[in-house]
């Protein structure tokens, strides 16, 4: 009983959070207290229980660095011109007649490079929504297709936050992690251009205006040089380089492009990686392109260490005995992905964002793959496939509800967001054939 009440005040603290606007980390700190009240309240010494926290924060120490170098990139490839480049020219190579089909795989391409969906849709997708305004497109199937792109890369991403959290919490490679998601997503993914083909043909753009775009290549320079920060990360991800190398070598080239090509000072260029890029101007493309930088990820650093604390007073203290008890019979009925899933929907409906979600998930299934035989790797790729996309669905989730805010389109754009539910429902379809085959 004393669990439930902790769950229910963390939850009710997590809604009131999202509807007054309030940053995450506060309800995350108010789970904390509650949970660490219901190990005192079963016997555990505050002291115990103090290490326990300590002992789950630790866990996430060596994200600290990888988010701090996606702060930095984030930046740089705004100012670099990198972000810029393959907006302008992503988008005046679309064909008007596929329109939808474009928006999604061009923020598939965009959210791959930036490796986040907030990122993705503060810029490309701002760009496409705009475009689609002023064409007559349907907002909510446009929406829709950038919002399936958006979180493309959130999940596959090597420079993505939660496919690093992910590889940390399970100890997995994170380049092996991301080649079984490609394998896996391969036809959810061309379920979804199937789809937003179709769509295209009913959402033509009629009239674009191509004034936002143009003034793309009136405040940079878009040098093809400037593609270099983004090919080095792909370069080093082939030779399965650590991801830490890959984005300090980004990092760097990044810098010499700013300096040479944006005629940015050093000082400008130090100031851009700490407090974010901003573009000096009245014009709308300020809004867009400006973000990123050390600071932009400071917010992220904490909320994945509170978060990472639960799963120290979970383990600590066996909390989640009962529940994991209720999904090994689950498990034997229904199989183990399935069960997977109901977890997930489960934690992401409840916790309203994917990184508790995700350390949830694994504490209570790890011990059920164990006991099938399965390996680490099978689960950091379900949990991938499930958690990731499936805290979408809820249109009170942060990791939802931020983006779409950004583009400035309500939740009826998520049933139009087809990949976010392709691939928890067909990501097990090959090996399910392969069963009924032997």
């Amino acid at each position: 009983m004393d669990f439930i009440l902790a769950i229910v005040i963390f939850t009710l603290s997590l809604i009131y959070s999202i509807f007054n606007q309030i940053n995450t980390i506060f309800p995350l700190l108010i789970g904390m207290i509650s949970f660490s009240l219901t190990a005192l309240h079963r016997g555990h010494k505050l002291k115990n229980i103090i290490q326990m926290i300590s002992k789950g924060m630790k866990k996430s120490l060596s994200l600290i660095p990888i988010f701090a170098l996606i702060g930095i990139i984030t930046a740089l490839w705004r100012a670099s011109g990198t972000i810029p480049f393959f907006v302008y020219y992503g988008t005046n190579a679309m064909n008007p007649d596929y329109f939808i089909l474009f928006a999604f795989i061009l923020s598939c391409f965009v959210s791959f490079v930036l490796g986040t969906s907030f990122g993705t849709a503060g810029t490309i997708g701002i760009v496409l929504i705009v475009l689609a305004k002023s064409g007559g497109v349907n907002i909510y199937v446009a929406a829709g297709a950038i919002i399936s792109g958006a979180f493309f890369g959130d999940r596959c991403s090597p420079i993505s936050s939660s496919a690093n959290l992910i590889a940390m919490v399970t100890e997995t490679d994170l380049y092996d992690n991301v080649k079984k998601m490609f394998i896996t997503g391969a036809l959810p993914f061309s379920a979804a251009v199937i789809v937003y083909l179709f769509l295209s043909k009913e959402n033509p753009i009629n009239v674009a205006n191509n004034r936002l775009i143009e003034e793309f290549s009136v405040y940079f320079n878009l040098h093809i040089a400037t593609i270099l920060p983004a090919l080095v990360i792909f370069l080093m991800a082939a030779f399965k380089k650590s991801v830490k190398v890959s984005m300090l070598c980004s990092i760097i080239i990044a810098i010499f492009v700013c300096y040479f090509f944006q005629n940015l000072t050093w000082q400008e260029i130090i100031k851009t990686m700490i407090v974010g890029y901003e573009l000096k101007t009245d014009s709308e493309l300020s809004g867009i392109i400006s973000g990123g930088g050390l600071m932009s990820m400071v917010s992220v650093s904490f909320i994945v260490s509170i978060a990472s604390s639960y799963s120290g007073i979970f383990e600590g203290t066996d909390m989640l005995h009962d529940i994991q008890g209720f999904l090994v019979k689950m498990s034997k009925k229904v199989g183990v992905y399935m069960t997977t899933v109901f977890t997930s929907i489960v934690t992401c409906a409840f916790c309203c964002n994917q990184t508790l979600p995700i350390l949830l998930t694994y504490d209570l299934m790890h011990n059920i793959y164990k006991e099938k035989g399965l390996t680490k790797s099978h689960i950091a790729i379900d949990i991938e496939n499930t958690v990731i996309l499936i805290a979408e669905l809820f249109p009170w989730s942060v990791a939802i509800a931020v983006p779409l805010a950004t583009i400035a389109v309500d939740a009826k754009a998520i049933p139009y967001a087809v990949l976010l539910y392709f691939i928890p429902l067909m990501a097990h379809l090959p090996d399910l054939m392969k069963k009924r085959e032997s």
